[in-house]
């Protein structure tokens, strides 16, 4: 079986202006980078503002496992075939970090013959978005330490604005760093897709909202216990410029050649893990369908898309798919041979299914559930899956878009064309007036199942300083279990959410709350793919996944 990079180097991609050509946009508008990418000028809403908005569909899954359910993949694919079923269909999804491309998960570019291409530049650099996002949050930060050392007229008396690196890096989880002749601070890096300033620019309307935001964000508190903004330090318009061309999205392509829209990149599980508001709704003003994807399971990046994007961007999914894996809800059920049938673990696994669905519904959206099908897949296992979905009502379809491409998954996008023709009755999981305990114990109660929260006394008094309850709560949790343990898989009962610290993003406009041991600068595993990737004499890299 051919690899992703080498099934990639078999496609014969098509130059971006053709691209550009499907989406009938004006040359005035793009900005090339190269062959095969550009950018497309957020200008561009001035002329689409009367034009109808497509139907929103966000894609989520059940939680990750190590054996991957392939979310991306399954979102390509079924961009693929409503293109294949002329549903003229653009693609907005996430741009890769270079932290999980040289540790343990790869790249975020689909898989198979569902792939969003030129791979190799999607996964390295990109057209240099995050290394934009990285200069201007270190440039605050440095702005930050020069102020006080040049007499702190602002009198910042404490720091909370963190240095960022789009790298995983535990040595810069906690570090010290010399501020003056013999004065030293404690400082801490985030990796670059935690950084309040990727959660500001995905959510950020244009440049002027961003330059508002970064304005908006909190670097620290004077004596007298009062915030001090960036605005205070009149910093945010140079932040800005740095990040003036990365706000356009970035346009490329599919296997197929179907337009794809990719821009920011925060994770789910220490984010909100959405990519940006700019580019969900221009893919929503240049298609009849837009195809997203919230990053993780529907416990974290489908959480925060609806209570959080959503809100903010006043956006209405359609239709959500739920995607699934055989070998995933075995592997929740906890079967030792993912590759023989198990018809008992995936029954005592599939429980963790159950609650993806039930948590999908609360939102009152239609919704599929798509079973990413492997060739080791038998119909027993297949039949347990259907038997659940009849169970809670709601369409299924198996999809096999990693090895066929769009011819895999048809049968879905057609389930999903009828779905996004229903009404819906989309809702908040909770209303902005809650305190945010309420909203915490809400998330916790409904998404999660759990019996209540717990606060470590030093989050519980940031909990009491907060003056925006107003704002959303953005949980940073594990991703690959319900609770905050990463050890307890399935669907757990009789267990509470611990929070450790608190967090107020006052530029995106969000309230972070940290849970268990979860961590904001990841760590590279014992093998990093770092030592598999390479590059040739003529310039090819080899090995990336």
């Amino acid at each position: 079986m051919l690899t992703d990079i080498e099934i990639a180097k078999k496609i014969k991609l098509e130059n971006i202006q053709k691209i550009v050509e499907k989406l009938n946009i004006d040359e005035e508008y793009i900005h090339q980078y190269g062959k095969y990418k550009a950018k497309i000028d957020n200008k561009i809403f001035k002329k689409l503002k009367n034009k109808e908005n497509g139907k929103l569909i966000l894609v989520t899954s059940i939680n990750p496992t190590p054996t991957g359910e392939g979310k991306t993949t399954m979102s390509i694919g079924l961009a693929l075939a409503l293109n294949k079923l002329n549903k003229n269909a653009i693609l907005a999804l996430r741009e890769p970090s270079l932290g999980p491309v040289f540790g343990i998960k790869g790249g975020a570019t689909g898989g198979g013959y569902s792939q969003v291409l030129p791979m190799e530049d999607i996964n390295l650099h990109f057209n240099g978005d995050f290394h934009a996002i990285t200069s201007a949050n270190n440039l605050l930060a440095a702005v930050i330490d020069n102020h006080i050392f040049q007499g702190n007229e602002l009198d910042i008396q404490k720091i909370t604005f963190n240095r960022c690196l789009d790298m995983n890096d535990r040595a810069l989880r906690n570090v010290k760093i010399k501020t003056g002749k013999n004065t030293y601070r404690d400082e801490k890096f985030n990796i670059t897709v935690a950084s309040e300033i990727m959660a500001v620019f995905c959510l950020s309307e244009n440049l002027i909202d961003l330059k508002n935001r970064l304005g908006n964000i909190v670097v620290g508190y004077n004596s007298k216990d009062e915030e001090v903004f960036v605005k205070d330090l009149n910093v945010q318009g140079a932040m800005a410029a740095l990040l003036k061309d990365a706000i356009n999205p970035n346009l490329v392509q599919t296997t197929e050649h179907t337009p794809c829209l990719i821009h920011g990149g925060p994770f789910a599980n220490i984010a909100h893990g959405c990519n940006s508001i700019i580019a969900t709704k221009m893919a929503l003003k240049l298609g009849d369908y837009c195809v997203t994807e919230a990053g993780f399971g529907s416990d974290l990046g489908a959480e925060k898309f609806m209570d959080i994007k959503c809100r903010k961007a006043e956006l209405k999914p359609n239709c959500v798919v739920l995607v699934a894996t055989i070998k995933a809800l075995k592997y929740n059920g906890g079967c030792k041979n993912l590759k023989q049938e198990d018809v008992e673990a995936l029954k005592r696994g599939v429980v963790n299914l159950e609650k993806h669905i039930e948590n999908v519904k609360s939102f009152g959206v239609p919704m599929i559930v798509c079973i990413n099908k492997f060739e080791a897949d038998t119909k027993s296992e297949i039949d347990v899956i259907v038997e659940i979905c009849k169970k809670y009502e709601v369409e299924y379809s198996l999809s096999t878009a990693h090895l066929e491409g769009s011819a895999g998954s048809v049968d879905l996008a057609q389930k999903v064309t009828q779905l996004c023709e229903k009404p819906t009755n989309f809702k908040f999981l909770y209303d902005e007036s809650l305190t945010p305990k309420e909203k915490i114990e809400t998330i916790a109660k409904n998404i999660y199942g759990a019996d209540g929260v717990t606060y470590l006394p030093s989050a519980e008094e940031k909990l009491a300083k907060i003056k925006n309850s107003n704002y959303p709560i953005c949980v940073a949790k594990t991703p690959v279990s319900l609770t905050d343990n990463k050890d307890i898989l399935g669907r757990p009962t009789g267990f509470t959410i611990t929070v450790t610290d608190i967090r107020v993003n006052n530029g995106a406009e969000f309230i972070v709350v940290l849970c268990g041991d979860v961590m904001t600068m990841p760590g590279l595993p014992k093998e990093s793919l770092a030592t598999k990737i390479d590059v040739d004499d003529e310039g090819n890299i080899l090995g990336m996944i």
